[in-house]
């Protein structure tokens, strides 16, 4: 990886754990100024319920790498909360380069093969909530400062590309919600065309977070150990795969060939040549695509 971001200022909006953790450790890689996002901190702890992943952890990891962490707690439900996230941006750095929409926390939500009318309907629409309106209200805010500058770039993380999520996702609330934010980024490239801006849905494959590495109970280390439970963990990635994505389209000059588009994590690491943690290159979609959806016979280490 050669990506340069020295002087860029991003924002992470979901930084706390998983994906979004590992974006803003990777812009801090390479050289960023990054705030991060969230709603748990060292004194309070979010409806997720995870008290060990904090945004003051997030920010601390960022420094590490090499750029500078700001931890900033945030509900982005909140517009006025959101509002001064951003007026503070502006008052210390003047800019924002880029902006990463990942504000999730709501698999605990989650109740999969359940019919529309058997779902806890308050726990659906609270799905909405956590990964729609959030995205959009910040958005909303953000999008002023990111647009001063031409080339700025904004990414909407999501579950599934485009193309995968055409197969329904097994609870109407889920799928909505996942669905959404590739109409976001195609319906905000629009909008910030003119102004020299980027806009991309953006997803993991099959991510290896550590609320994931606990429900299978094995560590980024044992990880193997779990597919024996579920084989097609045998095509899991590291949540540093999508933060090098990001890092590799921000620092992209041409990255606006890529606007309006839904994109996933192996997908940019084969056309910017990085890899995973391992040295692999994990093509989740591909293999779902062929092997599982479309009964090929090949294993998850063909897509590797």
């Amino acid at each position: 990886m050669t990506a340069e971001l020295t002087g860029r200022v991003a924002l992470v909006a979901g930084a706390t754990r998983g994906a979004g953790r590992a974006m803003a450790v990777e812009l801090g890689r390479a050289g960023a100024l990054v705030y991060v996002t969230g709603r748990t901190t060292r004194d309070r702890v979010s409806e997720v319920g995870r008290p060990t992943e904090t945004i003051e952890q997030t920010a601390e990891l960022v420094t590490a790498a090499g750029g500078t962490g700001i931890a900033v707690p945030t509900d982005h439900l909140e517009p006025a909360q959101v509002k001064a996230l951003i007026e503070r941006i502006d008052r210390e750095q003047g800019r924002l380069d880029v902006l990463v929409n990942s504000v999730w926390g709501g698999d605990h939500l989650l109740q999969f093969h359940t019919k529309l009318w058997d779902l806890d309907l308050a726990d659906g629409l609270r799905m909405f909530r956590l990964g729609i309106d959030t995205h959009v209200i910040t958005s909303h805010y953000a999008l002023p400062l990111m647009n001063r500058r031409p080339g700025g770039l904004l990414v909407e993380v999501t579950d599934g590309t485009a193309s995968f999520n055409r197969t329904y996702r097994e609870n109407l609330c889920f799928d909505l919600t996942k669905n959404a934010p590739h109409r976001i980024a195609f319906g905000l490239a629009a909008e910030v065309r003119e102004l020299g801006g980027t806009v991309v849905s953006l997803t993991p494959g099959f991510l290896r977070s550590e609320e994931m590495l606990d429900h299978f109970g094995v560590t980024e280390e044992t990880w193997r150990e779990a597919v024996a439970k579920e084989p097609h963990f045998a095509i899991a990635e590291s949540p540093a795969l999508i933060g090098r994505a990001v890092r590799a389209l921000a620092a992209d000059p041409d990255k606006a060939r890529w606007s309006g588009r839904s994109l996933s994590s192996g997908q940019l690491a084969k056309e910017y040549d990085f890899t995973d943690t391992d040295g692999s290159r994990p093509d989740c979609f591909g293999y779902f695509e062929d092997v599982v959806f479309g009964g090929k016979d090949a294993t998850a280490a063909d897509y590797r």
